[in-house]
């Protein structure tokens, strides 16, 4: 949740630039562009619409995956001393899935409310927070709204974990082995590499995931229908719209985490031993 709080202002960023050319054609807005326009339109804290929303998604599917994988890798091993590569990415796409049914509802609000100020005035949704979006699309659209988007969501999850948990895991093992010791610089290498690679093989179902959720009035059948119309009129670049941001805010965002993992990990495991 505090890795969070500091990369969402990127998230929105990414969000608007994902959105961006739905319903017209041409040249896709820079991320500075982007900016500009957000701020001369709506002001600064335009960047941090959705905080509510983005923080209880962060206490349901981070915590959630995270908590789902630790408990996989410890079964597995028990079986085996070394766990392999291929074990530890099918563990942690399961764990993705599993936190993302869990969280899907705080994301479906999550995007409403940061592509909000992208809409005409008489089609905004004016969510005041994450709990009065809840009951807002449960009281006019359904419980089961809640859950839109959720097959690329579960999709994008299960690439997600596998990216950040299972590549974080490789890549401190492969540190260590070359002489790194277990601390501080150590974690940050592993936690950066894991976010590349996480933001790299997520961006295209993250594209897909945020239009479908944002949609209004079934512009999309579904998200193999939705990601089709995408390659059909903006090209398949279009699902790399927003990579920068998404890499600013991903990386930084997986560096915390796993900094933040560590060191409470580090106290539970003192705490443990006495």
């Amino acid at each position: 949740m505090g890795a969070s709080v500091c990369t969402h202002p990127l998230d929105t960023l990414k969000v608007r630039m994902q959105l961006a050319g739905m319903n017209e054609k041409g040249k896709a807005p820079s991320t500075f562009g982007t900016v500009i326009r957000v701020i001369k339109d709506e002001g600064p804290f335009a960047f941090y619409k959705g905080l509510s929303a983005s923080l209880l998604r962060q206490a349901t599917y981070t915590t959630a995956r995270i908590g789902l994988y630790l408990k996989i890798k410890e079964y597995m091993e028990r079986e085996s001393a070394n766990v392999g590569v291929l074990k530890k990415i099918g563990g942690s796409m399961i764990a993705g899935a599993g936190g993302a049914i869990v969280g899907s509802p705080a994301d479906v609000i999550l995007v409403r409310m940061q592509a909000d100020g992208k809409l005409p005035l008489d089609q905004r949704r004016n969510y005041k927070n994450v709990f009065h979006g809840l009951s807002v699309i449960i009281k006019e659209e359904g419980i089961a709204r809640l859950w839109r988007g959720c097959m690329p969501n579960v999709g994008r999850a299960m690439l997600m974990t596998a990216g950040q948990l299972a590549s974080y895991d490789v890549a401190k093992e492969v540190l260590l082995n070359s002489g790194m010791k277990d601390g501080r610089a150590c974690h940050f290498s592993a936690s950066l590499m894991a976010g590349f690679v996480a933001t790299t093989i997520t961006s295209p179902v993250d594209v897909v995931k945020t239009r479908v959720m944002n949609q209004k009035d079934h512009q999309y059948k579904n998200a193999i229908d939705c990601a089709g119309k995408i390659l059909r009129s903006e090209g398949p670049f279009a699902f790399y719209k927003g990579f920068i941001p998404y890499f600013l805010r991903l990386g930084p965002h997986t560096i915390i985490t796993f900094l933040i993992f560590e060191e409470l990990a580090k106290v539970f495991r003192g705490y443990n031993t006495k």
